[in-house]
């Protein structure tokens, strides 16, 4: 390596965020469209009480994943997130590997969430929606006003993330506001004007299938009902407040994303009896009961919470998909440019960039190829999930002093629960025949995705590796050999001397 470029400064990030802007990331990129799309399907899987528990039991296990996520940033409060913590759990190696497939993941949701406002236009102005048809893919027909309008939406959300993340973070902010008082309105208004909102919730469960199966197929959807917490991680190093709030902030985003689940079935099944013919057969069973409960105007109280969800996931994924990018950059895992970060708003502006040149030619394949890519994608976010709990276990159980405190042996507790839960989540998505195994197409990017990271890491491989366990350390933690000491602060002098050697590391030097 050269040796002017091992003796720059680390770059950071500037901390701006408030506590009340990364509950809004939580909670915001948690809940996005299909919390409003989807109930109906929900309903007809598993009954409305089989998916509430299925959504409730997810967000426990959530949240005992979070615990882990806590763990970490309040040690390590730098970007990364999962990148992060592979690398100091198990090595570069492994730490390449999930960022590429994290990195997948983020990306295609704020492809998907583009595409998702399109979908609620194409449901309230299909006439206008309808017109300039170009072609099928897939089964799905593809219209410009849609590709122009999902372009667009993508464009403007790069804007406002260059802008700063004071300004991405406070908008964050107002759109989960709003996002949360749609669905507390549209909850206690369909709630009160029905007479037997209880009777109306019957079957319970699916009468097609035993309890537990109804609850299991619900619970398989959690990691992806859920993403968007661990966005969190991803902020960290622009906390303006102590890290330690970081798992209070995502255990209550978790909570509050489950009761707006939770709402969302309810008033789909409460809101009229069983057998009535409101929704038959159509595609947004959701939509047609609120407009039939309350009309035009609670459609348009939905409609704004719906884009608002859109919005907080678009942004949100925004967000932590630049700063990842530009934490495997500082680590030499990505070419130097993802690493600028623009002088006058102190963001990851080549991020911000590459995510809208990746994502501005979705609209183009249609939906339904889009999906795939999402499905696919949620094994990174699960290996993500692992990576963070086997982390939190091994830095508990590696500082003495943490494990001689009453709390460390349960938060070692919940970080082994934790990776047990992601192995689990990991199995329902490879496994065939498990109630959320991948599609064909699925595996069939999952494989190539695959292929290209493995090209893609031949070619970086001599300058990935070229840092010294001591500097890999310095740049991804913002730590020198001296400074472990005290794992709550940041170093900024500069990286160590250079003793490279090529033994894989343990993500800490010992």
């Amino acid at each position: 390596m050269d040796q002017t470029d091992a003796h720059q400064k680390r770059r950071k990030l500037t901390k701006t965020l408030k506590p009340s802007w990364v509950f809004a990331i939580a909670l915001g990129s948690s809940v996005g469209w299909g919390a409003f799309i989807l109930p109906g399907d929900w309903i007809g899987e598993s009954g409305p009480l089989g998916a509430m528990i299925g959504l409730l039991i997810g967000a426990l296990v959530m949240m005992i994943i979070a615990s882990s996520y806590g763990v970490m940033i309040k040690k390590f409060p730098v970007s990364g997130g999962g990148f992060t913590y592979a690398f100091i759990g198990a090595g570069k190696k492994w730490a390449f590997i999930c960022g590429w497939f994290l990195s997948l993941g983020y990306i295609s949701i704020v492809a998907l969430n583009a595409s998702a406002f399109s979908l609620l236009l194409k449901f309230l102005a299909p006439g206008f929606m309808k017109q300039f048809y170009l072609y099928s893919i897939a089964g799905w027909d593809v219209y410009l006003p849609e590709v122009i309008i999902s372009s667009v939406i993508i464009l403007l959300f790069a804007l406002i993330n260059t802008t700063g993340t004071d300004i991405s973070g406070r908008i964050q902010f107002y759109f989960s506001v709003l996002l949360v008082s749609g669905v507390v309105l549209l909850g206690v208004f369909t709630f009160g004007i029905t007479e037997s909102p209880f009777e109306n919730m019957k079957p319970l469960f699916s009468g097609n299938q035993s309890i537990i199966t109804s609850i299991l197929v619900i619970l398989a959807i959690a990691p992806w009902a859920y993403v968007g917490f661990d966005n969190v991680p991803q902020a960290a190093e622009e906390f303006n407040f102590s890290p330690r709030k970081a798992t209070m902030l995502i255990v209550a985003s978790l909570f509050t994303s489950f009761l707006i689940y939770a709402v969302m079935i309810g008033l789909t099944a409460w809101s009229f009896p069983t057998g009535s013919n409101v929704g038959d057969g159509s595609l947004w069973l959701t939509g047609e009961v609120v407009n039939s409960a309350l009309g035009y105007g609670g459609l348009l109280v939905m409609a704004v919470a719906i884009m608002m969800g859109i919005f907080t996931g678009l942004n949100g994924f925004y967000m932590s998909s630049s700063r990842l990018l530009f934490s495997m950059a500082r680590a030499r895992a990505l070419p130097d440019m993802f690493r600028t970060i623009s002088k006058k708003n102190q963001t990851p502006v080549w991020g911000i960039w590459f995510v809208t040149l990746i994502t501005l030619p979705t609209p183009w394949f249609g939906r339904q190829a889009l999906s795939w890519i999402v499905d696919m994608s949620s094994t990174g976010v699960s290996v993500a999930y692992l990576f963070t709990c086997f982390a939190a276990y091994k830095v508990l159980a590696w500082k003495s002093e943490e494990a001689n405190r009453e709390i460390a042996p349960v938060k070692k507790g919940l970080a082994l629960i934790g990776m047990i839960a992601s192995f689990a989540f990991l199995l329902l998505l490879l496994v065939p025949f498990s109630p959320a195994s991948l599609t064909t197409p699925s595996y069939v990017l999952l494989i190539c995705w695959g292929v290209l990271g493995g090209i893609f890491y031949l070619v970086i491989q001599k300058k990935y590796n070229s840092l010294s366990q001591e500097e890999t350390e310095y740049y991804i933690l913002g730590k020198t050999i001296e400074s472990e000491v005290d794992t709550t602060q940041e170093v900024t002098t500069e990286p160590p001397e250079r003793k490279h050697t090529d033994t894989p590391g343990t993500g800490l030097s010992t």
